[in-house]
């Protein structure tokens, strides 16, 4: 799998003194008949969670390679950005919900628009670490997925997001 980035210049407003730095990566997965790519939209700008990160990369191609692990799977990925290895899950047939800050609408609203251009559905929900509200507690994965979420010490309490959800059996990689 080989990122290519194509550059767009959609939504620069050139007269504008800071400029949103608004362009696409479009990666490939796959050279045979079930081949595909993903085009994500990516914000140069933002600190973090509008432009895709490498692990987010390799993340997406684990998923790939062992897609046939993913297709029918209940995922949520975690802190999903700009949502890489989720939509890459959804088009090998997982059912996906992809999750980030839900202080972060335009984070949200990106992840929509991704899945939207890739066409793909894909529940999006915003999450606050360590805030536990209903829509927590009707998730029910087979599969969590995260790509660098622990990036801020503030957010080891991760953790317990996993403890939270109801139990059953987790299925490791081999």
């Amino acid at each position: 799998m080989e990122p290519n980035q194509d550059d767009d210049d959609a939504g620069v407003d050139e007269s504008s003194p800071q400029e949103e730095m608004i362009t696409t990566s479009t990666h490939h997965f796959g050279d045979g008949d079930d081949a595909f790519s993903v085009t994500i939209i990516e914000s140069m700008k933002e600190e973090y969670g509008l432009f895709v990160w490498p692990c987010s990369i390799i993340l997406a191609e684990y998923v790939w390679q062992q897609r046939s692990r993913f297709s029918g799977a209940n995922v949520i990925e975690l802190g999903a950005g700009t949502s890489l290895p989720g939509i890459v899950a959804a088009k090998v047939g997982a059912d996906v919900t992809l999750t980030d800050d839900s202080n972060r609408p335009e984070v949200l609203d990106n992840m929509r628009r991704e899945c939207e251009l890739n066409n793909v559905t894909c529940k999006v929900l915003g999450l606050t670490w360590g805030v536990w509200d209903e829509p927590i507690f009707t998730l029910c994965p087979n599969i969590i997925l995260g790509a660098d979420v622990l990036y801020e010490t503030s957010e080891f309490s991760l953790f317990s997001f996993y403890n939270s959800l109801p139990q059953q059996k987790w299925a490791s990689p081999d």
